[in-house]
């Protein structure tokens, strides 16, 4: 189910914040009506709007509207925007094709993607114009204002929030500029999205890595000390630097359920060997096509799913002698479908992407 929302959340101080007012999308099931916390309730069949003061809340009908009208929307001072999730790993999706240059800056994003003063998020995407002849460019920025080149779960939620803007429907396609190069998403008759991820890159000084390449300019089950204990890593890029582990060194098979993911995740983001910090892919191996994975994302910390981590999971588990080119890739958010193609060298990924709801919030 997908609700429609238009909150309200200053982007001030957080002891203003503020819920203004919800828009359902089910505009034709019963709603509940709230005159005030302690005032009657009454059902009715219409929108819903809230409004929040410090000491009652208020619930009133507002006209019916559809995503499309919803969308639409051009206030001055608010941001509208939908917020989107792939396997749990949630987005601000903000549609961004007038400017060049994202409507709000990191410290903004920052601010929004707080669960416990903002929206609540992974990141904060933008739908920019096009360059180079792609048909849009896609922007992030992480839920610490950093800004990634690229984002898997994301770009399969800015494809299917193209299609919202577009009015597209059924099988689309599109090329996306992103900091990671051109990207392209298909969204599938089922309505999953399959992405075209492109080509891993594998040599070390580009990962970036400053461990000592040990196969073909590659770091492929090296030794990594973090914290006086010894794992076997191999480094990916997806164009986002990744440290992909399958556990310690003579240790046993990794139990990943196991992990204390808070403690250790930072200290690998954050090691000295990863020059722009890195992404760490914790993985448990069930059988050679399906594998199980946590992530620690850098500038996100752990989150319920990363689209570009189970592409370099599946891609070091290949060069590590550990599984197929074609993996279904557990997250705790739910399962991707990964391929790494030998004919063409890219990754494809397949997944879903939902809509949560659609909001505004002042600027």
């Amino acid at each position: 189910m997908a609700i429609a929302a238009a909150i309200t959340l200053p982007l001030t101080s957080p002891a203003r914040r503020s819920l203004a007012s919800f828009t359902s999308l089910r505009s034709y099931s019963p709603i509940l009506k709230l005159n005030s916390v302690r005032g009657s309730v009454a059902l009715r069949t219409a929108c819903l709007r809230v409004s929040a003061a410090s000491s009652s809340m208020s619930v009133e009908a507002v006209e019916k509207a559809s995503p499309a009208s919803f969308l639409d929307r051009r206030e001055t001072g608010f941001l509208h925007f939908v917020k989107y999730h792939g396997l749990g790993n949630d987005f601000i999706l903000v549609d961004n094709r007038d400017s060049s240059e994202p409507k709000i800056t990191p410290e903004q994003a920052a601010k929004l993607c707080d669960r416990n003063f903002g929206i609540g998020a992974d990141g904060v995407i933008f739908a920019l114009p096009g360059i180079n002849g792609t048909d849009y460019t896609m922007r992030i920025y992480n839920s610490d204002g950093s800004e990634p080149e690229m984002c898997g779960n994301g770009v399969r939620c800015f494809a299917r929030f193209i299609a919202e803007l577009e009015n597209l429907h059924g099988k689309q396609r599109f090329t996306v500029h992103t900091g990671a190069g051109l990207i392209v998403p298909e969204i599938q008759d089922d309505g999953k999205v399959k992405v075209d991820m492109g080509e891993p890159i594998l040599k070390a000084t580009d990962v970036p890595t400053g461990l000592p390449a040990n196969k073909n300019q590659s770091v492929v089950k090296s030794d990594l000390d973090v914290d006086g204990v010894t794992w076997n890593v191999t480094c990916v890029s997806m164009g986002n630097p990744h440290c992909v582990t399958f556990g310690t060194k003579g240790g046993q098979n990794l139990q990943v359920d196991e992990l204390k993911l808070a403690e250790i995740g930072p200290k690998f983001e954050n090691h000295v060997v990863f020059p722009a910090r890195t992404n760490t892919e914790f993985v448990q191996v069930f059988t050679p096509s399906h594998l199980k994975m946590r992530v620690w994302e850098r500038g996100a910390g752990a989150t319920l799913a990363c689209g570009t981590g189970a592409c370099a999971v599946v891609v070091a588990a290949v060069l590590e002698g550990r599984a197929e080119r074609n993996c279904t890739v557990d997250l705790p958010g739910g399962p991707l479908q990964i391929e790494w193609r030998e004919e063409d060298n890219h990754i494809y990924m397949t997944g879903p992407a939902e809509v949560v709801f659609y909001g505004s919030v002042p600027l």
